[in-house]
């Protein structure tokens, strides 16, 4: 079994389809929120994505099935003065977890920063998401702070779909 990781074509139905059907797996897990996407957004998710200069998707098969997902976003690092990638998804359906698909996709990903001249990758995991943070920190990622005084960095957020 070798797995087949690609960048996905926002334009390709096949890839297109494929990306919903992961994307949508994540998201009923319960490290993603535990509840199906709209049809909406699964329907529009590709052409979405297309629309967005910065983003790009990396895919993974495995015997010509769709098996994981990564969605990236490039972004800027103005302490570096350097371009980064966001990683905002990182999918593996559980059929497939213990193969080492998410190194295999990070590896990919990080190949794909290295030819944009970016410094850095960085993500956001949940705490109790500990198989996950498992994998990262196996990949070389870790939590930061600026000064040790000032402590670690936190991920916040603020939705705006009720304003």
């Amino acid at each position: 079994m070798k797995p087949e990781v690609i960048i996905a074509d926002y334009h390709d139905p096949k890839h297109s389809s494929h990306m919903a059907y992961l994307l949508d797996a994540y998201a009923k897990d319960p490290m993603g929120g535990g509840e199906a996407l709209a049809a909406d957004i699964t329907d529009n998710l590709a052409k979405a994505l297309s629309l967005l200069p910065h983003a790009f998707t990396v895919m993974c098969y495995v015997n010509n099935e769709p098996a994981g997902l990564v969605n990236c976003f490039e972004a800027y690092s103005s302490f570096k003065g350097k371009p980064l990638v966001n990683i905002h998804d990182v999918i593996v359906l559980k059929d497939f977890c213990g193969l080492g698909l998410s190194q295999v996709l990070l590896e990919k990903v990080q190949e794909i920063a290295i030819q944009k001249g970016c410094c850095k990758l960085t993500l956001e995991v949940l705490e109790g998401n500990q198989v996950a943070q498992y994998s990262y920190e196996k990949f070389g990622f870790e939590g930061y702070e600026l000064d040790p005084a000032m402590g670690k960095a936190m991920f916040w957020q603020k939705t705006l779909d009720s304003l």
